[in-house]
Protein backbone atom coordinates (compact mmCIF):
# COMPACT_ATOMS: atom_id res chain seq x y z
CA UNK A 1 0.00 0.00 0.00
CA UNK A 2 2.13 3.20 -1.20
CA UNK A 3 0.39 6.28 -0.53
CA UNK A 4 1.31 10.49 -0.55
CA UNK A 5 -1.54 12.47 1.28
CA UNK A 6 0.65 15.62 1.55
CA UNK A 7 1.15 17.72 -1.81
CA UNK A 8 0.73 21.55 -3.20
CA UNK A 9 -0.29 22.68 -6.49
CA UNK A 10 0.72 25.44 -8.33
CA UNK A 11 -2.52 27.20 -7.74
CA UNK A 12 -1.52 28.09 -3.61
CA UNK A 13 1.82 30.25 -5.31
CA UNK A 14 4.72 28.84 -3.94
CA UNK A 15 4.58 25.35 -5.83
CA UNK A 16 4.66 24.18 -9.42
CA UNK A 17 2.48 21.51 -10.70
CA UNK A 18 -0.91 21.09 -12.10
CA UNK A 19 -3.16 18.86 -10.10
CA UNK A 20 -3.21 16.27 -12.86
CA UNK A 21 0.69 16.53 -13.10
CA UNK A 22 0.77 15.13 -9.62
CA UNK A 23 -2.05 12.35 -10.46
CA UNK A 24 -0.20 11.05 -13.09
CA UNK A 25 3.19 10.77 -11.42
CA UNK A 26 1.45 9.03 -8.68
CA UNK A 27 -0.04 6.84 -10.92
CA UNK A 28 3.67 6.55 -12.47
CA UNK A 29 5.15 5.47 -9.05
CA UNK A 30 2.89 2.96 -8.51
CA UNK A 31 1.29 4.83 -5.67
CA UNK A 32 -2.45 3.61 -4.71
CA UNK A 33 -3.61 6.60 -3.11
CA UNK A 34 -2.44 10.16 -3.75
CA UNK A 35 -3.87 13.01 -1.37
CA UNK A 36 -4.41 16.52 -3.62
CA UNK A 37 -4.07 18.90 -0.16
CA UNK A 38 -3.38 22.39 -1.07
CA UNK A 39 -3.24 24.96 1.79
CA UNK A 40 -6.36 27.02 2.50
CA UNK A 41 -7.06 30.20 0.89
CA UNK A 42 -5.65 33.09 4.27
CA UNK A 43 -8.17 34.25 6.28
CA UNK A 44 -5.89 36.44 9.02
CA UNK A 45 -4.13 38.40 7.08
CA UNK A 46 -4.81 40.86 3.43
CA UNK A 47 -3.37 38.56 1.07
CA UNK A 48 -3.02 42.02 -1.01
CA UNK A 49 -0.40 42.84 1.57
CA UNK A 50 1.10 39.62 3.25
CA UNK A 51 3.90 38.09 2.36
CA UNK A 52 3.03 36.95 -1.46
CA UNK A 53 2.41 33.22 -2.78
CA UNK A 54 1.29 32.02 0.76
CA UNK A 55 -2.00 30.37 -0.63
CA UNK A 56 -5.06 30.12 -2.91
CA UNK A 57 -7.08 32.98 -3.55
CA UNK A 58 -10.49 32.37 -1.96
CA UNK A 59 -12.13 32.47 -5.58
CA UNK A 60 -9.94 29.43 -6.46
CA UNK A 61 -10.83 27.28 -3.97
CA UNK A 62 -14.65 26.35 -5.30
CA UNK A 63 -12.26 25.62 -8.58
CA UNK A 64 -9.48 23.17 -6.78
CA UNK A 65 -12.49 21.13 -5.43
CA UNK A 66 -14.19 20.91 -8.69
CA UNK A 67 -10.91 19.74 -10.33
CA UNK A 68 -9.86 17.78 -7.53
CA UNK A 69 -13.32 15.56 -8.02
CA UNK A 70 -13.26 15.97 -11.61
CA UNK A 71 -9.82 13.77 -11.52
CA UNK A 72 -10.83 11.41 -8.73
CA UNK A 73 -13.68 10.55 -11.59
CA UNK A 74 -11.24 10.34 -14.33
CA UNK A 75 -8.58 8.24 -13.06
CA UNK A 76 -10.54 5.71 -11.23
CA UNK A 77 -9.54 2.12 -11.01
CA UNK A 78 -6.10 3.69 -12.21
CA UNK A 79 -5.21 5.61 -8.59
CA UNK A 80 -7.43 6.49 -6.03
CA UNK A 81 -7.68 10.29 -6.01
CA UNK A 82 -8.15 11.85 -1.81
CA UNK A 83 -9.60 15.44 -2.39
CA UNK A 84 -7.98 17.15 0.98
CA UNK A 85 -7.19 20.42 2.12
CA UNK A 86 -4.03 21.65 4.59
CA UNK A 87 -6.15 23.53 7.16
CA UNK A 88 -4.33 26.19 8.36
CA UNK A 89 -5.62 26.32 12.92
CA UNK A 90 -5.68 30.01 13.35
CA UNK A 91 -6.49 31.07 16.78
CA UNK A 92 -9.54 33.50 16.87
CA UNK A 93 -10.72 32.77 13.61
CA UNK A 94 -12.35 28.93 13.92
CA UNK A 95 -15.71 30.18 12.79
CA UNK A 96 -14.24 31.14 9.18
CA UNK A 97 -12.36 27.91 9.47
CA UNK A 98 -15.12 26.06 9.85
CA UNK A 99 -17.08 27.53 7.04
CA UNK A 100 -14.79 26.14 4.28
CA UNK A 101 -14.05 23.09 6.51
CA UNK A 102 -17.93 22.40 6.37
CA UNK A 103 -18.60 23.79 2.54
CA UNK A 104 -17.09 21.22 0.72
CA UNK A 105 -17.35 17.37 0.21
CA UNK A 106 -14.08 16.72 1.54
CA UNK A 107 -11.92 13.33 1.78
CA UNK A 108 -9.70 14.53 4.80
CA UNK A 109 -8.78 17.82 6.55
CA UNK A 110 -5.02 18.49 7.24
CA UNK A 111 -4.74 20.56 10.80
CA UNK A 112 -1.56 22.17 10.34
CA UNK A 113 -0.12 25.58 12.29
CA UNK A 114 1.73 27.43 10.71
CA UNK A 115 0.90 30.75 12.18
CA UNK A 116 1.47 32.50 15.19
CA UNK A 117 -0.83 35.31 15.01
CA UNK A 118 0.49 36.66 11.86
CA UNK A 119 4.43 35.27 11.64
CA UNK A 120 4.68 31.95 9.78
CA UNK A 121 7.29 30.26 11.91
CA UNK A 122 7.47 28.00 8.43
CA UNK A 123 8.49 30.10 5.71
CA UNK A 124 12.04 30.77 5.21
CA UNK A 125 11.40 34.28 4.41
CA UNK A 126 10.23 35.29 8.25
CA UNK A 127 12.74 33.59 10.28
CA UNK A 128 13.84 36.86 11.06
CA UNK A 129 10.63 36.57 13.37
CA UNK A 130 12.68 34.25 16.03
CA UNK A 131 15.39 37.67 16.93
CA UNK A 132 14.98 38.39 20.51
CA UNK A 133 12.08 36.03 21.22
CA UNK A 134 12.05 33.71 24.38
CA UNK A 135 12.19 30.45 22.24
CA UNK A 136 10.53 28.40 25.06
CA UNK A 137 7.77 30.71 25.23
CA UNK A 138 7.74 30.28 21.38
CA UNK A 139 7.39 26.98 21.85
CA UNK A 140 4.81 26.40 24.15
CA UNK A 141 2.81 29.14 21.97
CA UNK A 142 2.81 26.53 19.09
CA UNK A 143 2.66 23.34 20.89
CA UNK A 144 -0.35 24.90 22.81
CA UNK A 145 -1.99 26.27 19.05
CA UNK A 146 -1.73 22.18 17.89
CA UNK A 147 -3.62 21.26 21.34
CA UNK A 148 -6.33 23.63 20.31
CA UNK A 149 -6.59 22.55 16.70
CA UNK A 150 -6.87 19.34 17.47
CA UNK A 151 -10.31 19.84 20.00
CA UNK A 152 -11.58 22.02 17.20
CA UNK A 153 -13.21 18.89 15.82
CA UNK A 154 -12.38 20.35 12.04
CA UNK A 155 -9.66 18.17 11.10
CA UNK A 156 -8.65 14.49 10.86
CA UNK A 157 -5.12 14.45 11.22
CA UNK A 158 -2.32 17.01 12.46
CA UNK A 159 0.39 17.79 9.59
CA UNK A 160 3.76 18.03 10.46
CA UNK A 161 3.05 18.14 14.39
CA UNK A 162 6.54 19.35 15.35
CA UNK A 163 7.60 21.37 12.43
CA UNK A 164 8.39 24.82 14.78
CA UNK A 165 11.59 22.76 14.71
CA UNK A 166 11.69 23.35 10.75
CA UNK A 167 14.65 26.01 10.59
CA UNK A 168 16.76 24.18 13.58
CA UNK A 169 15.40 27.04 16.11
CA UNK A 170 15.90 25.23 19.06
CA UNK A 171 15.44 26.19 22.34
CA UNK A 172 18.01 25.54 25.44
CA UNK A 173 15.20 24.04 27.46
CA UNK A 174 13.52 20.25 27.45
CA UNK A 175 10.24 20.79 25.36
CA UNK A 176 9.68 16.80 25.92
CA UNK A 177 6.94 17.85 27.86
CA UNK A 178 5.17 20.24 25.09
CA UNK A 179 5.63 17.67 22.32
CA UNK A 180 3.87 15.09 24.68
CA UNK A 181 0.49 17.05 25.92
CA UNK A 182 0.29 18.17 22.09
CA UNK A 183 -0.10 14.36 21.41
CA UNK A 184 -2.12 13.53 24.08
CA UNK A 185 -4.19 16.32 23.24
CA UNK A 186 -4.22 14.57 19.55
CA UNK A 187 -5.44 11.00 21.07
CA UNK A 188 -7.47 12.29 23.45
CA UNK A 189 -9.54 14.05 20.58
CA UNK A 190 -9.39 10.97 18.33
CA UNK A 191 -7.05 12.44 15.24
CA UNK A 192 -4.33 11.01 14.07
CA UNK A 193 -0.80 12.70 12.60
CA UNK A 194 1.09 12.20 9.84
CA UNK A 195 4.50 11.69 9.27
CA UNK A 196 6.04 14.09 7.16
CA UNK A 197 8.94 12.90 5.30
CA UNK A 198 10.23 16.75 4.07
CA UNK A 199 11.68 17.74 6.90
CA UNK A 200 14.45 15.74 5.63
CA UNK A 201 15.24 18.37 2.95
CA UNK A 202 14.60 21.23 5.77
CA UNK A 203 17.93 22.55 7.90
CA UNK A 204 16.06 20.60 10.63
CA UNK A 205 17.09 17.48 8.86
CA UNK A 206 14.46 15.30 10.85
CA UNK A 207 10.97 14.32 9.69
CA UNK A 208 7.92 15.57 11.60
CA UNK A 209 8.22 14.67 14.03
CA UNK A 210 10.79 12.92 15.27
CA UNK A 211 11.12 9.47 16.28
CA UNK A 212 10.81 9.84 19.87
CA UNK A 213 7.12 11.99 19.39
CA UNK A 214 6.32 8.77 16.95
CA UNK A 215 7.14 6.09 19.78
CA UNK A 216 5.00 8.19 22.16
CA UNK A 217 1.95 8.62 19.94
CA UNK A 218 1.76 4.53 19.08
CA UNK A 219 2.13 4.44 23.00
CA UNK A 220 -1.03 6.41 23.08
CA UNK A 221 -2.41 4.70 20.13
CA UNK A 222 -2.40 7.26 17.78
CA UNK A 223 -3.02 6.20 14.03
CA UNK A 224 -0.57 7.84 11.51
CA UNK A 225 -0.22 8.58 7.53
CA UNK A 226 2.41 9.77 5.51
CA UNK A 227 3.56 12.35 3.21
CA UNK A 228 5.69 13.98 1.01
CA UNK A 229 4.52 17.10 1.41
CA UNK A 230 5.31 17.64 -2.36
CA UNK A 231 5.82 21.15 -3.85
CA UNK A 232 6.88 19.96 -6.98
CA UNK A 233 5.44 16.54 -9.18
CA UNK A 234 9.41 15.29 -9.37
CA UNK A 235 9.16 15.39 -5.09
CA UNK A 236 5.84 13.55 -5.06
CA UNK A 237 6.57 10.04 -2.26
CA UNK A 238 10.26 11.94 -1.76
CA UNK A 239 11.91 10.06 1.52
CA UNK A 240 8.49 8.23 2.03
CA UNK A 241 10.33 4.75 1.61
CA UNK A 242 12.01 6.70 4.50
CA UNK A 243 9.62 7.02 6.52
CA UNK A 244 8.06 3.89 6.16
CA UNK A 245 10.87 2.65 7.37
CA UNK A 246 10.78 4.57 10.32
CA UNK A 247 7.42 3.46 11.27
CA UNK A 248 8.19 -0.24 10.86
CA UNK A 249 11.17 0.24 13.19
CA UNK A 250 9.17 2.11 16.22
CA UNK A 251 6.34 -0.88 15.88
CA UNK A 252 3.41 0.82 13.67
CA UNK A 253 2.10 -1.88 11.21
CA UNK A 254 -0.59 0.13 9.78
CA UNK A 255 -1.37 3.46 7.93
CA UNK A 256 -4.41 5.92 7.70
CA UNK A 257 -6.52 6.55 5.05
CA UNK A 258 -9.43 8.90 4.46
CA UNK A 259 -12.32 8.66 2.24
CA UNK A 260 -15.36 10.86 2.87
CA UNK A 261 -13.96 12.15 6.15
CA UNK A 262 -13.94 8.44 7.89
CA UNK A 263 -10.44 7.07 8.42
CA UNK A 264 -9.53 3.57 7.54
CA UNK A 265 -6.45 1.34 8.70
CA UNK A 266 -4.52 -0.72 6.01
CA UNK A 267 -1.56 -2.37 6.59
CA UNK A 268 1.85 -1.77 5.28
Amino acid sequence: MLIDYHTHHARCGHAVGTLEEYVKRGAELGLAQIGLSDHMPLLHVDPATYYPEMAMPMEELPRYVEECLALKEKYKGVIDVRVGLEGDYIEGHEEAIERIVGAYPWDYVIGSVHFLGEWDISDFRQTQGWEGKDRMAVYGQYYDAVAKAAATGFYDYIGHIDVIKRFGFQPEGDVTAMENAALEAVARHGLAIELNASGLRMPAAEMFPSKRMLEYALSLGIPVTVGSDAHQPARLHQYVDEARTLLKEVGYSQLATFEGRRRTLVDF
